[in-house]
């Protein structure tokens, strides 16, 4: 993966990201612990997978930065 196509990926998802990033940069860096970063990673996690379930057509995200898609079990 080139760089360019390395940054879009982070912008849209920092984009999507934005109010756990802003939640976390509240927090300063001497009190961060395992459990924190723990925590912020998987509302992270959840935050993706709720953005997946309302995407208007499977994949879109995807297909909108140039990303493979891997298929569905059925």
């Amino acid at each position: 993966m080139n760089v360019t196509a390395e940054t879009e990926i982070a912008s849209a998802l920092d984009l999507r990201l934005a109010s756990i990033w802003s939640e976390l940069f509240e927090v300063p860096p001497e009190q961060w612990t395992h459990d924190l970063i723990g925590w912020f990673l998987r509302a992270a996690y959840g935050q993706g997978y709720c953005d997946a379930i309302r995407e208007p057509e499977a994949g879109a995200l995807c297909r909108e930065l140039g990303l493979s898609l891997v298929p569905r079990d059925e």
